[in-house]
């Protein structure tokens, strides 16, 4: 095991201390969303509709179509479309209520979980099937507590512990402030230079929002309607020095590329995969702000109510796949959610070449000492998440989200 590897599963491993990891009692025969019961394949070869909502195909499609193509009596094909957060619950609700759901699989962060859950969308897929989803029982400690988030309604599949950080070029941002109070100084000084996205679409905005009541020290963190009143003070002052809220993140990326903003919200996945793309200069530097809690991510695979059984066995199948780990290597990728595996014992060296070049060029060392130096927070719930988003897009930034 590396020692940026190793430091991460020990930091991680002190978020679990005490969290049972099992999924639920053994396998019991479920009626599925149309009737019947998920048998162990389907009758005919499924074809498979999947909505990425989270940038999760960067990490998995390579281990989505080594497995159709290996397993073609299971899956015949896969289509892929892209959409925001946002735009998931409405469009999915939209073919729920018309009955007919073209959308089998939906592959999405903490945001658009949240959402699902929060309107009765998503088909529940534990305890019930448990059993056939063995590599549950293998999560890293951080990813088996980002399950929990999920309840019965999605699987972990990729897991980071993200940020908040912010990302700066040294050239422009020689001293970078170091505390929260840092950095609303520095955006009251520079008006339109500090810029983070809406945190509903972006995952180091949501990040930034759910860090800042551990940085400031507020009454309840896991609390944002009643335990957040120092984040919101705060939020609300440094809106007067921020000119736009990007809807995604890529956006704040080009913008410190060009130097339309100078100190941006970043995490771990953010900073690195950019600058292997190019998008980013190599040269961009990270910083922690003092007292800073990990917020941790992930992603997960969801199934909309109204998916015939013969499908949902189809994706219960793949998803056993993608969650050994000889698959879950391939989510380290080009740094874009790092490390990026969810389930124990991936080492980078199993990773594809060019992850692992990727990796030792454009990582930082840092990092392990950042990990195993910070406290691991997992997010807020699906309840708690969609009113933070709600007060900040009616009382903070929705009147200057980019459209």
């Amino acid at each position: 095991m590396s020692s940026t590897r190793r430091e991460f599963v020990t930091a991680a491993g002190l978020l679990a201390v005490g969290l049972v990891t099992g999924c639920g009692a053994p396998e019991q025969p479920a009626p599925a969303a149309t009737g019947g019961t998920v048998p162990d394949k389907p009758g005919s070869p499924a074809t498979l509709n999947i909505l990425d909502v989270a940038g999760n195909l960067q990490l998995t499609q390579g281990m989505i179509d080594e497995y159709v193509s290996k397993n073609g009596g299971v899956i015949a094909r896969t289509t892929y479309s892209k959409a925001t957060s946002p735009e998931l619950a409405g469009k999915v609700k939209a073919q729920q209520d018309a009955g007919r759901v073209d959308i089998d699989l939906v592959l999405t962060g903490v945001d658009g979980l949240a959402a699902g859950i929060d309107q009765g969308l998503w088909q529940p897929l534990l305890p019930t099937h448990a059993a056939r989803l063995p590599g549950m029982q293998d999560y890293l400690p951080g990813a088996a507590a980002m399950q929990r988030l999920a309840g019965d309604f999605g699987v972990t599949i990729t897991y980071y512990p993200s940020g908040p950080l912010i990302e700066y070029l040294p050239a422009k941002v020689p001293s970078p402030p170091t505390t929260a109070q840092g950095l609303l100084d520095y955006a009251r000084a520079n008006p339109g230079a500090v810029q983070y996205a809406r945190p509903s679409n972006s995952g180091p905005g949501r990040t930034f929002l759910m860090g800042l009541p551990y940085l400031l020290g507020d009454k309840d963190p896991k609390d944002p309607v009643n335990g957040w009143e120092k984040t919101w003070a705060y939020l609300k002052e440094l809106n007067q020095y921020v000119t736009l809220y990007p809807s995604a993140t890529s956006e704040t990326m080009k913008n410190l590329a060009n130097g339309s903003a100078k100190i941006i919200v970043s995490t771990t996945g953010w900073d690195i995969n950019p600058r292997v793309l190019g998008q980013v200069p190599k040269e961009a530097r990270i910083g922690a702000l003092d007292g800073f809690h990990w917020v941790t991510d992930a992603h997960y695979a969801v199934v909309p109510k109204g998916v015939s059984a013969d499908k949902q066995s189809a994706i219960l199948n793949l998803l056993k796949d993608m969650l050994t780990p000889q698959q879950q290597a391939k989510a380290y990728d080009k740094g874009y959610f790092y490390p990026g595996p969810a389930v124990k014992n991936v080492e980078l060296s199993m990773a594809p070449q060019d992850s692992q070049q990727a990796i030792a060029d454009y990582g930082r060392a840092e990092y392990a000492k950042l990990i195993a130096d910070h406290p691991v927070e997992v997010p807020l719930d699906a309840k708690a998440l969609v009113a933070a988003f709600d007060k900040w897009d009616r009382e903070v930034g929705g009147a200057k989200v980019k459209k």
